[in-house]
């Protein structure tokens, strides 16, 4: 079931632009820049997928196929998890270029190491229980939700940007072994709020959509 939903978000409700922003994992391969900028894109395609559906009916084409209207939710959230998690996978080979290649570090922000990995997927998981359940609770109004998700993606993309700066936490810009080392518990608990937050979210947004009169 899981599988099928998943194909068919691919293949007719994803807005083209969501393949696009899935690719600026690369972007970790520039010398100066705030990869914290990659999860706001990362935010930004799923919001625009869910503008597309609106204009396309998509979910209530959905409802129409012999399926809950918890699956509804469930492939919109697989969507959402597959496309986060795609970005990150496709931004290890650069990330690993960058360490191999690029030396003085980012002078711009946080390095793409496992901290900053943590930090993204905390920071995905956040936006999944903002926005979904906030979306879901009418299934149109995408606008809404999408800026009430993007408080905590700008205010946690801003302090994971800032945090390095500050004496005593250089060692989260660091891609010395030691360091990543230290940054490896941040990546186990940003992968688990990762997690909970998208059950969580999933809960809740199948709760609101019940109630829903499409």
């Amino acid at each position: 079931m899981c599988r099928n939903l998943l194909y068919k978000e691919l293949c007719l409700a994803a807005h083209p632009s969501l393949y696009v922003f899935m690719a600026t994992g690369a972007l970790v391969l520039i010398p100066a820049y705030p990869y914290g900028v990659v999860f706001f894109f990362g935010a930004l395609g799923i919001f625009q997928s869910c503008m597309f559906d609106r204009e396309t009916r998509d979910i209530y084409y959905t409802a129409l196929l012999p399926v809950r209207k918890r699956d509804v939710v469930r492939g919109k959230l697989l969507l959402a998890v597959f496309a986060q998690l795609v970005q990150l996978a496709l931004s290890l080979p650069f990330a690993f270029l960058r360490t191999l290649y690029l030396h003085q570090g980012n002078p711009a922000g946080i390095e793409a190491n496992p901290a900053w990995y943590g930090f993204g997927l905390l920071i995905y998981g956040v936006f999944n229980l903002v926005f979904f359940p906030r979306f879901f609770r009418t299934a149109y109004r995408a606008g809404t939700a999408f800026l009430a998700a993007l408080v905590p993606v700008v205010l946690g993309v801003t302090a994971m940007e800032a945090a390095v700066h500050f004496p005593g936490m250089a060692w989260l810009d660091s891609i010395a072994p030691e360091d990543l080392i230290r940054q490896v518990p941040i990546l186990l608990a940003g992968a688990a709020a990762h997690a909970a937050g998208t059950a969580g979210a999933f809960v809740l947004s199948a709760r609101r959509f019940e109630k829903v009169d499409l």
